[in-house]
């Protein structure tokens, strides 16, 4: 039975383990961020959280279970809520620090404004902050970077006390000064000009933009929102907090005008740290093209057909683990120089890569044939799971379907040694 991307369930005994009490996605999430947690020590580490609908179909999809997505409600399907740990200096990605999958089952019947937080989806983001926090303790400095839906006052008063946030504003916040968030932005000083590549994205080409940045210390107050829950009259009046204005100067025409307004726990003294937040911020694309491989360019869970929504949901979580070591390997495979092969497998894991590796080059290999890359890089894994993936090393680079496939087949491999030796 083709579960998603090519994956196929071949017997009953993976259906039995999904839906196993013992197999669920906190238990998932832990054994990864367990791992994440370990690589993490001494590195500058930016946590990166969004949130992705799992959209599996309609009206049959909602019979089964699963809960509303997409607009009108009318599709079935789960949310899914990683956050990734990224290197703030190399922009690697070195784990998986948490994720959270769940299925809007339940009919909610409080008005949203007068629900206390912790019955909120929004409180994703301050859980993402707080796990954060205690699986990546090990890291020299933890960054949560996150986009305008997180943009809540409680992620900045409540963040925890080992973690800064750097996050898009979406709210045009009252200040203790008078004014507002966004009038006062528009009128800070320039403080210098770079020139950075902008990635196509959906509706926009790719190009060359000239950003003006600008910055300095904001002190926002307390939302009021007519009447104030419980959980928001215990927040501080005013949480004192950072912004780095971005806008562009001279788009070309018929292109909307890049402007991002972040807010930050760091202190912003000087230009170069007001670039930092920049480049801290840009590097939340990581979070958009592991979606990609989830979804439509490798697992493609969204055509994974479940009709129990508890199975399918561990499904999700195996799925987002794997696709971590999937987006390492493509980001891999377009630096071949960079990352060390411990961010994405065990120590355990090279013998066995080394030996694949010498499998496919044959005994005298031409330079086609062989891998270019040293044993204790994640590129060259890349090579030796493409090549599981049916990768022939002679046309383009292996896609992440490709690597999804061969990652699986190193699996199978890999437990098939396991058992001749007896260790399971």
């Amino acid at each position: 039975m083709e579960l998603a991307g090519g994956l196929r369930r071949g017997e009953i005994g993976f259906g039995r383990f999904l839906r196993n009490p013992a197999v669920t996605v906190p238990a998932l999430s832990e054994a990864a961020g367990r791992r994440t947690g370990e690589r993490v020590e001494g590195r500058d580490i930016l946590a990166i959280q969004d949130t992705s609908e799992i959209v599996l179909g309609g009206p049959k999809m909602r019979e089964a279970g699963f809960g509303p997505v997409g607009r009108g409600g009318f599709l079935g399907g789960v949310l899914l809520h990683p956050v990734l740990a990224i290197d703030a200096i190399s922009g690697e990605l070195v784990g998986l620090a948490d994720v959270a999958v769940w299925n809007r089952d339940k009919p909610i019947k409080t008005h949203h404004a007068n629900r206390p937080l912790a019955e909120k989806e929004s409180q994703k983001w301050l859980n993402g902050a707080k796990r954060a926090g205690e699986v990546l303790s090990k890291a020299s400095r933890i960054t949560v970077v996150s986009d305008r839906e997180s943009d809540l006052y409680e992620d900045f008063a409540r963040k925890p006390s080992n973690v800064h946030v750097l996050i898009r504003a979406n709210a045009n916040r009252n200040l203790v000064n008078g004014r507002k968030l966004f009038d006062h932005a528009a009128n800070l000083a320039e403080a210098g000009r770079i020139t950075v590549h902008i990635a196509a994205s959906p509706g926009r080409s790719a190009r060359e933009a000239r950003l003006v940045l600008c910055f300095g210390p904001v002190s926002i107050k307390r939302p009021e929102r007519g009447m104030p829950t419980a959980d928001l009259k215990q927040l501080p009046e005013t949480v004192n907090l950072h912004l780095v204005d971005i806008r562009e100067a001279d788009a070309p025409k018929g292109a909307e005008p890049i402007h991002w307004l972040l807010l930050t726990s760091h202190v912003i003294g000087d230009f170069g740290q007001a670039r930092l937040m920049l480049d801290f911020y840009r590097k939340r694309w990581i979070i958009e093209e592991y979606f990609r491989t989830l979804k439509s360019a490798g697992f493609k869970i969204e055509k994974a057909r479940m009709s129990d929504p508890a199975a399918f949901m561990n499904f999700a979580a195996l799925a987002a683990i794997a696709a971590v070591t999937v987006t390492q390997m493509v980001r891999a495979r377009d630096n071949p120089a960079g990352q060390a092969l411990a961010d994405a497998f065990d120590p355990a894991d090279k013998p066995l890569l080394v030996a694949l590796c010498k499998n496919y080059e044959g005994e005298v290999p031409t330079a086609r044939q062989k891998n270019p890359h040293p044993p204790d890089t994640l590129a060259f894994a890349t090579w030796v799971i493409a090549r599981l993936g049916a990768w022939t090393g002679y046309y383009g680079k292996p896609g992440s379907a490709t690597l999804a496939r061969g990652l699986q087949r190193y699996h199978a491999i890999k437990y098939g040694r396991q058992i001749s030796a007896g260790i399971v």
